[in-house]
């Protein structure tokens, strides 16, 4: 039985990587040993800049995209096309594991250990409430790849996945339910809450969280969690300091670039060059557009021969986690799940104003306006479609509300992911499969 060592290891290579070996020496127990703000600072832009690279793998198992079966590169993604997710090519890229516990070691270190050597100040109390933010939203990240969707009646039963908050060398990894882990979730969040100084992170160090970046990662946990009046309250909290939307018609910038007016958060690397370069926007995702009236298609997409070329990531300019519009987007759907259509059409139209030409933002509203729930509701998803398209939210979209049969041609077979398959949920990776029998 593998335990917890084989992951603290790893993350304890990974720090001699980074050129901080200054203070971050191994000690035969297996610790680091940091001492004030300045080198906790150094363990935690450590974890923030290993932060698993996830969500543009998540991508090519959506309708988002398509792969360039032309490329060598087309056998390391074509299995998770395929949605295969056991006994896989060699050649297959893997979703991330050792990674997300490689930057909990980090987390885990700075907030154990750093609580008690750093001296008191507001320095010592962001750091650790980023650290705390930061592990919250790695446990968030790791229930919804691996574990069910949100579902109260049965979360507390469901499979979620490992929780390690200690540096135990002999911690068995156990999984957690994906209730226990929404729990953890709700605790770092809680603790982040009550240390946090800064209101908002500048750019160029927005990777960083914030009171607003918090609050807008509370935000999407309840709207996770199908809880209205939390999501509509963390979500009208953000558009209050930070409301502002990029006018498309205006300003030649994407919304999900890292300087951009909307940018909360910027961390993730949603779509990374790699999964850029061996892929297309699927035909499906750019029929969802009007190419005349839509200012975000030719910010979004490239026309490539006969194919589009997706153009809103594969650098660092485009790192995004959380942006303006999505707090609009849930106020929008939380206001509509409590019976205020009225209102919900409102959030959603103070988005579209800043999206469509102003002929084309008059059609939107002139179809929106006799939309019932239902119909609104199928609005408000094909929105989020076009709206974050490759920016990680689609197949956690996918996952919350319809779970869709969805068809890939992959080398000239169709692959199918059935209505409501249960390969909605990723399988733990097989090495960490090999390494760990519990799991």
């Amino acid at each position: 039985m593998r335990k917890i060592t084989t992951f603290i290891a790893i993350a304890a290579l990974s720090f001699s990587s980074i050129g901080c070996d200054r203070f971050l020496d191994i000690q035969p127990e297996g610790k680091i040993i940091p001492m004030n703000v300045e080198d906790y600072r150094k363990v935690l832009t450590s974890a923030y800049s290993q932060y698993p690279v996830h969500k543009s793998l998540t991508a090519l198992r959506t309708d988002e995209l398509t792969i360039d079966e032309t490329l060598n590169e087309f056998n390391v993604y074509r299995e998770i096309a395929m949605w295969k997710d056991s006994n896989n090519d060699q050649a297959t890229a893997e979703f991330p594991w050792v990674a997300f516990y490689s930057v909990n070691f980090y987390l885990n270190q700075v907030i154990n250990e750093g609580s008690k050597t750093m001296a008191d100040s507001p320095e010592k109390n962001q750091i650790l409430a980023e650290a705390y933010a930061l592990r919250a939203y790695l446990y968030f990240d790791l229930v919804n790849l691996y574990g069910k969707p949100y579902n109260s009646a049965t979360a507390a039963t469901d499979r979620g996945v490992p929780i390690s908050l200690e540096i135990d060398l002999e911690q068995v990894l156990k999984p957690s339910s994906v209730q226990a882990v929404y729990d953890q979730v709700h605790a770092d969040m809680a603790k982040a809450e009550g240390l946090m100084v800064e209101e908002k992170q500048p750019a160029g160090i927005n990777y960083r969280f914030s009171k607003t970046a918090l609050k807008a990662f509370q935000a999407r946990t309840a709207l996770y969690q199908n809880d209205w009046n939390k999501a509509l309250s963390y979500a009208q909290q953000v558009i209050a300091v930070k409301g502002e939307l990029s006018n498309l018609n205006t300003t030649p910038t994407a919304p999900n670039h890292y300087a951009s007016v909307e940018s909360i958060l910027a961390l993730d690397n949603a779509l990374n060059i790699a999964v850029q370069n061996v892929s297309y926007a699927s035909p499906e995702l750019i029929s969802k557009y009007n190419t005349t009236t839509d200012k975000r298609f030719s910010l979004y997409f490239e026309k490539n021969g006969s194919k589009y070329k997706v153009i809103k990531g594969g650098t660092t300019d485009f790192r995004v986690s959380f942006r303006t519009a999505e707090m609009y987007f849930i106020q929008s759907e939380a206001l509509l799940k409590l019976n205020r259509l009225s209102e919900a059409k409102e959030a959603i139209l103070k988005v579209l104003k800043n999206r469509y030409t102003p002929d084309g933002y008059i059609t939107v509203q002139n179809q929106i306006n006799p939309m019932n729930t239902s119909d609104f509701m199928n609005f408000i998803l094909e929105e989020r479609f076009r709206e974050f398209a490759l920016e990680g939210h689609r197949w956690m979209d996918l996952r919350r509300a319809d779970q869709k049969k969805i068809i890939h041609n992959v080398n000239g077979t169709d692959y199918i992911l059935q209505q409501n398959d249960v390969r909605y949920t990723i399988e733990f990776p097989m090495s960490a499969k090999k390494n760990n029998p519990l799991l």
